[in-house]
């Protein structure tokens, strides 16, 4: 019985951590020696964050699932708060995704959702 409960937990490390962690380890041991104000970091770091701005501005004008439900004007007020609070906290992800979540959260609550 009980090995029937860890199987979907077997499958998730096997297939889903274990396949994009190999290159993460990769990327560090072949970027240990670069310089990071280079031309070519510069390069790939603009593009990193475009390919992430990207994806964001995406989920945000076409949700997927039951973000759909959460009217635009309360997913754009929580992308611009999520936003001001990294600038603000000296650009920490951590605070921008925490307040931008919280005030997704409650404009849901709020507005409908």
């Amino acid at each position: 019985m009980s090995k029937l409960l860890l199987d979907p937990y077997v499958a998730l490390v096997l297939l889903g951590f274990l396949p994009s962690e190999i290159w993460r380890w990769i990327g560090i041991a072949l970027g240990r020696g670069l310089d990071e104000s280079s031309e070519f970091i510069v390069w790939v770091r603009a593009v990193a964050i475009s390919l992430v701005a990207g994806v964001v501005t995406r989920i945000v004008l076409f949700p997927p699932g039951a973000l759909a439900s959460v009217p635009l004007s309360v997913r754009i007020a929580a992308l611009g708060c999520g936003f001001l609070a990294f600038y603000f906290s000296r650009r920490s992800p951590f605070a921008g995704v925490l307040v931008g979540e919280a005030v997704l959260v409650v404009g849901a609550l709020a507005f409908g959702g």
